[in-house]
């Protein structure tokens, strides 16, 4: 029996070969009809055929789909035959939307055919660093709007050459409508410069800037989503000019190495990690160095890992190859906390005093998008950076609130939500929002989602309840300009929204814990014991609050936090005398300032009150000479955390004392420190003390967490906050947990630190409406 069909598909399915795909399929079955990309609204398909035969044909839409496809949501429709169709054919694209929302997918790695051809000296496609196809190469980095087509991309400035134009028009070719396909002859070009601007001649950019690095140069190179700074991995001169340069003495630079082989010769990786590593998504793994490690120290300062990525586009895979380093330095070329740069322009203007040379291409980045970053924690990925590789696909919600929103995260780490029916699109990483560029970067990949997504307003703009905030600042004019609701949410409530819309549940006993998260008692959040809900929370314990004396400056320098944490446990001269012995460099003034400090702590001065984990980490890291001053976001508590692998806890006396404090569980952080202190005093070797006060602090969290569920009646605990990309502590707190039969869920999908404020305070603020 004849009959047609509509079909409306939803989900991953621009950009990935799907609509090659369809045609091959609907021929295979007989088919004619056409398909096309319909704006926001994904993929149509009508097709008229035997019905049996347009049966089978939906089946394997599903069951056959390109490996980076996902189809979410597929309408069908029966019609009455009408027999206007001769064949099946692609369609142009169709900008008028049918309610589904697409979804752009990420940047993909190179894919091993096209790998294969540029470095098949027959092929056409021969050394060129640009070549791609429908399973591989940039996406969201090019794209201006929606439907995904050439002529809404940067490529739209490269014609096609008449052979790339034949691959695009072929259905059966692996380059039918690769909208970023192009060649020698007419795509994108790189050009060597000198930092004057001048073009270097070279016959091979790639190859001279791969001599160049092997010869003690820096080199910026852009790639798919911005520009990185190379330098060679085994030359502690070229590494520590790069230091001075970007003024980032310790933080730790993420290198690239050609394969995987080559990883292997430094670092340790499991079968896990290796999956990460060659996934198309291509993040920078963190990885423990292994007993053969033959890098520079000044690669990582401090650490006992690495952070290490694979090349994922064709510039990387030939300037490795080129080069004889097993590893390169391939960090962000910004200044910390600010939007990298992506513009060649820019860069020779910001970069001219700080690289030696850079190799810059001509394709426009549209959407600048930094590495993602991944650790491996229990076989799971935990995310310290979610961004290419995964922006800008959407977390699926449990629910649908009919409602947009819009969510501006917090202070530092910072992405943007956009929560649309049931779904929440997280953008890339934007960085430190203190910072003017930073927040005019953060309201430019808002508006850009937004366009994507087809939005012209939201109605509900959600922002930290913290008011001096940078994006709380912002979110009532953006309100107004929106015509939109503003609604402030606490950070460690939104934290743990962001965790149960992550796994599809509404009520759980939730621990946050990291640096900093201003609670509506004014004080300094980031050790908290919650009964969490998607609207609602209830406080019922935490972390003893301890002075900070000097405020942000004892985030800085942890000996204050030291002293903070021992005040009034010690006598004055005591503590003053364990300051100078156990903390010599954490006063920069030394004995003037250790005075300054016990004056504020013994009047009062400055001193503001934390429950902060963040903080008594650093304080640990501090006490035990291992970190006295952060340089960088968590270094002493990252320092703490290499210093720590390989210690025997039950080598040091550290046990957690909770206490009733107020009518709420508290853990007592002095103790704790008093605990460590003896340690040292018996000369406990320090990477057991390390590892037992690590482990304290997360039996401490669990054991609160197991009492509260218990009263509660509640089943699950789940954690959130930095604190949970600690190995030790994110694992030591699952067997508290699961050892009294509750269920431990954390972090897979969206980062545990900051990076999913926004997505938690989209869903609060959606929720919260919905009640009302």
């Amino acid at each position: 029996m004849e009959a047609r069909a509509e079909i409306r598909i939803s989900g991953i399915v621009q950009g990935v070969g799907f609509r090659p795909f369809v045609f091959r399929l609907a021929v295979r079955h007989l088919l004619k009809g056409f398909v096309r990309n319909m704006g926001d609204a994904g993929v149509q398909i009508v097709v008229e055929g035997n019905r049996g035969n347009i049966e089978k044909f939906v089946e394997a839409l599903r069951s056959e789909q390109p490996p980076l496809a996902k189809i979410e949501e597929l309408q069908l429709s029966w019609q009455p035959p009408t027999g206007e169709f001769t064949d099946f054919q692609v369609s142009p694209s169709n900008r008028t939307s049918l309610g589904l929302p697409s979804v752009i997918p990420p940047d993909l790695a190179l894919c091993d055919d096209c790998l294969r051809e540029m470095l098949d000296r027959k092929d056409r496609r021969y050394n060129y660093p640009f070549i791609t196809c429908v399973n591989c190469g940039p996406r969201f980095t090019i794209i201006e709007e929606l439907p995904y087509d050439r002529v809404r991309t940067s490529m739209k400035v490269f014609p096609l050459c008449p052979d790339c134009l034949r691959e695009y028009l072929d259905p059966v070719d692996r380059r039918y409508h690769a909208e970023p396909t192009a060649c020698p002859v007419c795509g994108p070009r790189l050009e060597l410069y000198h930092p004057s601007g001048e073009i270097l001649p070279t016959q091979d950019p790639l190859v001279e800037a791969a001599k160049l690095l092997d010869e003690g140069h820096i080199v910026a190179v852009k790639g798919i989503g911005g520009i990185h700074i190379a330098t060679k991995t085994t030359d502690d001169e070229v590494l520590a000019r790069l230091r001075k340069m970007f003024d980032h003495p310790q933080q730790p630079f993420a290198v690239m190495a050609k394969d995987l082989d080559t990883v292997k010769t430094f670092a340790e990786v499991s079968p896990e990690e290796e999956e990460m590593l060659l996934s198309y998504r291509r993040p920078i793994v963190i990885l423990n160095r292994s007993s053969g490690y033959n890098l520079s120290e000044l690669v990582a300062p401090g650490l006992d890992t690495v952070g290490v990525m694979l090349p994922y586009s064709g510039i990387h895979h030939l300037l490795l190859r080129a080069g004889k380093d097993p590893a390169y330095v391939m960090t962000s070329a910004n200044v910390t906390g600010l939007p990298m740069i992506v513009d060649n322009e820019e860069a020779l203007t910001k970069l001219r005093n700080v690289v030696d040379y850079l190799l810059l291409h001509n394709r426009t980045i549209v959407n600048r998008c930094d590495d993602s970053v991944v650790k491996i924690i229990e076989g799971k990925p935990a995310f310290l950076r979610r961004s290419r590789g995964f922006v800008p696909e959407p977390i699926k919600l449990a629910f649908n609130s009919g409602l947009s929103v819009l969510g501006l995260g917090g202070d530092l780490n910072v992405t943007v939500s956009i929560l649309l029916g049931n779904r929440c699109f997280l953008s890339q990483h934007i960085g430190d929002t203190t910072k003017v560029e930073t927040l005019e970067y953060l309201q430019d990949a808002a508006a850009r989602l937004m366009h994507l997504l087809n939005l012209k307003k939201v109605d509900i703009v959600a922002h930290d309840l913290h008011p001096d905030y940078a994006t709380s600042r912002l979110a009532p004019r953006l309100a107004e300009k929106f015509g939109a609701r503003p609604i402030a949410v606490q950070h460690h409530h939104a934290h743990l929204c962001a965790l149960m819309a992550e796994h599809g549940i509404e009520e759980m006993v939730g621990v946050a814990a990291d640096g900093v998260g201003y609670g509506p008692d004014g004080t300094a959040w980031g050790g908290e014991i919650m009964v969490a809900r998607l609207d609602s929370y209830k406080h019922c314990g935490g972390l003893m609050k301890q002075p900070m004396p000097g405020g942000d400056l004892a985030a800085i320098y942890p000996a204050r936090m030291v002293a903070g944490i021992l005040w009034g446990h010690l006598d004055r001269e005591e503590l003053d005398q364990l300051l100078q012995d156990y903390c010599p460099s954490g006063f920069k003034h030394g004995a003037r300032e250790r005075k300054v400090v016990l004056h504020q702590l013994e009047r009062g001065l400055n001193v503001f009150l934390s429950s902060s984990c963040g903080r008594v980490l650093d304080a640990v890291s501090c006490l035990l000479g291992i970190c006295s001053q952060r340089t960088y976001e968590g270094e002493p508590a990252i320092k703490l955390e290499a210093a720590a692998r390989g210690g025997d806890a039950s080598e040091a006396e550290i046990d957690p004392l909770i206490e009733k404090i107020g009518g709420r569980l508290t853990l007592n952080t002095s103790r704790l420190l008093l605990d460590v202190l003896s340690a040292l005093k018996k000369r406990v070797p320090r990477r057991h003390i390390a590892a037992a006060a690590q482990l304290a602090i997360a039996r401490g969290l669990g054991l609160m967490a197991r009492e509260v569920a218990e009263s509660e009646g509640i089943k699950t605990v789940g954690v959130s906050g930095g604190v949970f990309c600690n190995r030790a502590i994110t694992t030591a707190l699952r067997r508290e947990v699961e050892g009294a039969g509750l269920k431990f869920i954390r972090h897979e999908a969206l980062p545990p630190g900051d990076g999913c404020l926004s997505a938690g305070q989209a869903v609060v603020a959606a929720k919260v409406k919905m009640t009302q």
